[in-house]
């Protein structure tokens, strides 16, 4: 999180970057005519002076007692990072937009709709196609399992129908913020709103909802003030992911995007199954989980001393924040144990560019979507 404040730079002359894979560098004397090229080889040389400045930064580990006190008081490092940069240390993500066109605001127009294809239809228990258009079998709603009050189902226009259906769950008005939107994205570690706010500016549909929660109650502070918040159309919580006696104020099988940048490899390594599995059951069948995060030999992992290390490519910075650094299969593991299907999983490889000072930085980012399939185990 701390050193993402790079991870999505524009063009030098200000227009929307182009998706990343675009920008190839086949002539090295041309290295400093843009700010960053794509999809940079590593040759052998330079892989293997990576892997030895890992094992060199990795042999001296941070002791226990200290090691306690960044997982105890994680929250209070990360306050004081926000106290001291306010939201002058992130740039807005809006190449986001190109990376994960599911948070631009043609893909809210109907996701469910487009998600189900003749082909998936069928799969989908009292789908049906009729002359009067696409919809479900009527059939008595199940009552809603997670307070047993035992409210009656309303009669709802067929696209909220199709999103009930699809989430098992009963949407009503006065349970939870946004419950009445069509489209939801939640992004968890959203810090100051540098996602949040370009997909509010960026997107006007009346039918989106945006979550954001955050670790450190300065950052969602500094989000609730903001001018550009609005709670009619956004919630901002404090909450700790990793937590897992307290839930979430959002339903289950009922968000469409799930946003995680720079935000996992902050957690412990072996508290982030656990963290995914639950953020999994939030998600619609058919919704998303997006992810971009640091991948391992990446520049800032490389940069750490020897005492910084915490465990195996997980360190601490000198401001108390850590950071992991991931492989694809590990990120694969985490998501497919959560019962979430592959859509995308791929290294972004960068080679960033300070012309006036004439250096070069390899960067290694990951970038990753999955889905909740369409058939879930209801017993689970």
């Amino acid at each position: 999180m701390a050193d993402s404040f790079t991870e999505g730079s524009s063009t030098e002359d200000g227009k929307k970057r182009q998706q990343f894979g675009n920008r190839l560098l086949s002539d090295p004397a041309r290295v400093f005519h843009y700010n960053a090229w794509d999809n940079v080889e590593w040759s052998e040389e330079q892989a293997a002076a990576a892997q030895r400045k890992v094992q060199e930064n990795s042999t001296q580990r941070v002791c226990q007692e200290k090691q306690v006190d960044y997982e105890i008081n994680a929250n209070k490092y990360w306050n004081d990072f926000y106290k001291i940069h306010e939201n002058g240390f992130f740039k807005d993500r809006h190449w986001l937009f190109t990376e994960f066109p599911e948070l631009a605001p043609s893909q809210n127009q109907n996701p469910l709709m487009d998600l189900l294809s003749e082909n998936k239809r069928s799969q989908v228990p009292g789908w049906k196609s009729s002359e009067d258009g696409l919809g479900f079998i009527t059939e008595e709603q199940p009552q809603c399992s997670s307070n047993g009050l035992g409210h009656e189902t309303q009669t709802l226009p067929v696209e909220e129908n199709v999103t009930q259906k699809l989430s098992h769950l009963e949407v009503h008005a006065d349970e939870f913020p946004g419950s009445s939107a069509t489209y939801r994205i939640f992004e968890v570690g959203c810090g100051v709103g540098n996602t949040v706010f370009p997909i509010l500016q960026t997107n006007n549909d009346p039918r989106l909802f945006v979550y954001c929660c955050d670790f450190s109650s300065t950052a969602i502070q500094l989000v609730q003030t903001n001018p550009a918040y609005d709670p009619s159309r956004c919630f901002a919580f404090v909450h700790d992911l990793c937590d897992e006696d307290k839930s979430y104020p959002i339903p289950r099988d009922s968000l469409d995007v799930i946003v995680l940048i720079f935000v996992l490899s902050a957690v412990v390594p072996d508290k982030m199954q656990k963290a995914i599995d639950r953020l999994s059951r939030l998600l619609k069948p058919g919704g998303m989980m997006l992810l971009r995060d640091y991948g391992r030999h990446d520049m800032a992992q490389l940069r750490f001393k020897k005492g910084q290390c915490l465990s195996e490519n997980f360190y601490v910075r000198g401001d108390g924040t850590r950071v992991y650094f991931f492989t694809q299969d590990e990120l694969d593991t985490l998501f497919t144990t959560a019962g979430l299907e592959k859509v995308q999983n791929l290294v972004d490889r960068r080679l960033q560019v300070n012309r006036g000072k004439q250096l070069t930085m390899y960067r290694v980012w990951i970038q990753c979507k999955y889905r909740k399939p369409l058939q879930t185990d209801t017993g689970s």
